[in-house]
């Protein structure tokens, strides 16, 4: 390959959205004649409705889903299942060729369970990149679910920021974090540009970078500095090609990575 694969990671909550997920892949095909491209994708909102239906409690510890085991067969299906074949079925209809997987698929990657706090909850890394690579070489589209699991066959649930992390790790990837806000954003709403380690830990001092933007923010800057490149977080709505250019969205700089904004490193160091 000519040019490094990109890997881009969407939410749950772009299943609601039908004319959003139009254009995300229509700007995927786009890219796509150049450059292979990797969807991994969550499940939050489908899981949280499933579990209320069923009468299920469903929990957060620092930004990650507790998750027992006996939830899993539910979990693995809302997000194996019904989410992801509505994201192949979504790209299909965008002339896209789409082949579903989950993390476990091919051994492309590992885990192991968290802390027994969080269940079924596992922390991901790289396995073997031969099988994703051969998909790829098929001009497809893989569409990967954050379900994976454990060397002695325990299903995971996998946060799915850290599953798209650990794939473009795999790949040597580009990495796209979208979701349903333009970036990360300060205390004033307003976009930051550029965050490295130390503006991240300023800004999470403060309250500002909280929760599952946390997580979110903390995997990137994991793979920025595994990569050795910016990862991008972003809207869903924006081109692909306006975030790479870097037009768009909050870029995660590896450490030691100087900010481009002096004024902006000024702020929050």
């Amino acid at each position: 390959m000519s040019r490094s694969p990109i890997v881009i990671k969407v939410g749950g909550a772009l299943l609601d959205d039908t004319a959003a997920m139009t254009r995300l892949f229509l700007s995927i095909k786009d890219v796509q004649v150049s450059r292979p491209v990797v969807v991994v994708h969550g499940g939050g909102p489908l899981v949280e409705t499933l579990m209320a239906s069923l009468g299920l409690t469903s929990t957060k510890i620092d930004g990650l889903r507790v998750t027992p085991d006996e939830h899993m067969p539910y979990i693995c299906g809302a997000l194996a299942g019904s989410a992801n074949k509505q994201l192949c079925a979504a790209a299909l209809a965008t002339g896209l060729t789409p082949v579903g997987l989950s993390l476990l698929d091919g051994n492309m990657v590992v885990c192991e369970p968290l802390g027994d706090k969080y269940g079924a909850v596992g922390v991901p890394s790289t396995a073997d990149g031969a099988f994703l690579k051969n998909v790829l070489a098929q001009s497809t589209l893989p569409v990967i679910s954050s379900i994976g699991a454990s060397p002695q066959g325990r299903l995971l649930n996998v946060n799915a920021d850290q599953a798209a992390t650990v794939i473009a790790e795999l790949m040597d990837a580009e990495l796209l974090l979208l979701s349903n806000v333009d970036g990360v954003l300060d205390s004033n709403k307003t976009l930051i540009r550029e965050l490295n380690a130390q503006s991240i830990a300023a800004y999470a001092s403060e309250g500002v970078i909280t929760d599952g933007m946390k997580v979110k923010v903390d995997a990137a800057l994991s793979s920025a500095n595994t990569l050795k490149r910016p990862v991008y977080i972003a809207s869903w709505a924006a081109d692909i090609n306006h975030i790479l250019n870097q037009n768009t969205g909050t870029q995660i700089l590896p450490t030691n990575a100087l900010h481009k904004n002096a004024e902006l490193a000024g702020e929050v160091q």
